[in-house]
């Protein structure tokens, strides 16, 4: 069911998901080709803030804050998922893998490798800062809009 709660975590969940696009980019190395890279981290934020987030709104600010925690997680999460399966299939293309088991193993190597290199206090200080804000939002709106 659409509520007020919902949007705003979406919307504001999907903001949050592009500017740690931006914070994640200078971190990659020299020469990746980022392509829609911004547009689909929006995309998971917008769907993890109407499903995960929104669903979990309005049950106080203390809950609020965790709950914009919980999605900032989930975000980076299923952002690692998509990115390295991405990659996986990438060199899938090339023949990088000798058989489909070495291929789905890669996806969780890849995923470690790219968790490691955008673990950086800056990205770690917006996602937690926005979060909370993310989380604080959504349970005003759940609060006023209900």
């Amino acid at each position: 069911m659409p509520t007020a709660a919902r949007l705003v975590a979406a919307v504001l969940l999907a903001i949050l998901g592009w500017v740690l696009s931006d914070f994640v980019r200078p971190l990659m190395p020299e020469g990746t080709d980022f392509g829609w890279f911004n547009f689909v981290n929006a995309f998971i934020g917008l769907w993890v803030g109407w499903s995960v987030m929104g669903r979990r709104a309005g049950r106080g600010f203390v809950p609020g804050i965790n709950n914009g925690l919980t999605g900032t997680a989930v975000l980076i999460i299923w952002a690692l998922g998509v990115h390295s399966s991405y990659e996986m299939f990438r060199l899938a293309m090339r023949n990088r893998y000798d058989g489909p088991m070495e291929a789905i193993t890669a996806i969780f190597l890849i995923a470690s490798e790219f968790g490691i290199i955008i673990a950086t206090v800056p990205v770690i200080g917006v996602a937690v800062i926005g979060s909370v804000i993310v989380g604080c939002a959504t349970e005003y709106a759940s609060k006023r809009w209900t």
